[in-house]
């Protein structure tokens, strides 16, 4: 008895038995693919609005420790960098770019897709920097092509490009399959949202 056990333990799978734990195992990756493909897209996503915010923060520490301007300044299709303004050179004083340049990650963009709603009592139009003053400025007051900028003042308040405070200001990135937003009030609180792509349904974050 003992020998005819051995016998048939030692035999191992047979063939049938194989290919119908193959066809199990392929069917179970099928429904798993697409879901980790949206997942690591979602992470993505909100990772680069983590670091987003955490910029716009740090700008406008910047601004209240050196007792100057400073402003997250983006290129819409070349990332985004941290400028503080210095009085010097004379008669207009420059703009200071302090560390390296971060982009977003995989096809992520700059954009609010086909939204027309902004986050709840922030911006009275959705748009990327602030209503009416969008893009970045140079030291001569001239309008920067294909940027936009979150600005503080030496208070570490929010101010338009004419230097008047504003609770307007925000950014906005997506995937295609959601947005994230980033909005700054008057009193400088930063607050993350996010929105499906196809419909504006802001979700504070």
């Amino acid at each position: 008895m003992m020998r005819m056990s051995l016998t048939r333990s030692r035999r191992g799978f047979s063939l049938l038995e194989m290919i119908f734990t193959l066809a199990i195992s392929m069917v179970l990756m099928a429904i798993a693919a697409p879901m980790m493909g949206n997942a690591l897209g979602y992470y993505r996503l909100s990772g680069d609005a983590r670091a987003l915010s955490n910029s716009v923060s740090v700008a406008k520490m910047r601004a209240a420790s050196d007792f100057t301007q400073a402003r997250l300044f983006v290129n819409l299709t070349a990332g985004y960098h941290l400028e503080t303004f210095k009085k010097t050179p004379a008669p207009n004083g420059s703009w200071i770019t302090e560390g390296g340049t971060t982009n977003l990650s995989g096809t992520e963009t700059f954009s609010f897709g086909g939204l027309a709603t902004a986050p709840l009592n922030t911006q009275a139009a959705i748009t990327q920097g602030v209503t009416g003053s969008a893009q970045c400025k140079d030291v001569a007051g001239a309008n920067i092509a294909n940027s936009v900028c979150i600005l503080f003042n030496s208070r570490g308040i929010p101010v338009d490009n004419t230097g008047a405070p504003t609770g307007a200001g925000a950014l906005y990135i997506t995937d295609g399959a959601a947005v994230y937003g980033i909005t700054i009030s008057a009193t400088g609180s930063i607050i993350t949202w996010q929105s499906p792509a196809s419909t504006a349904s802001w979700i504070k974050q």
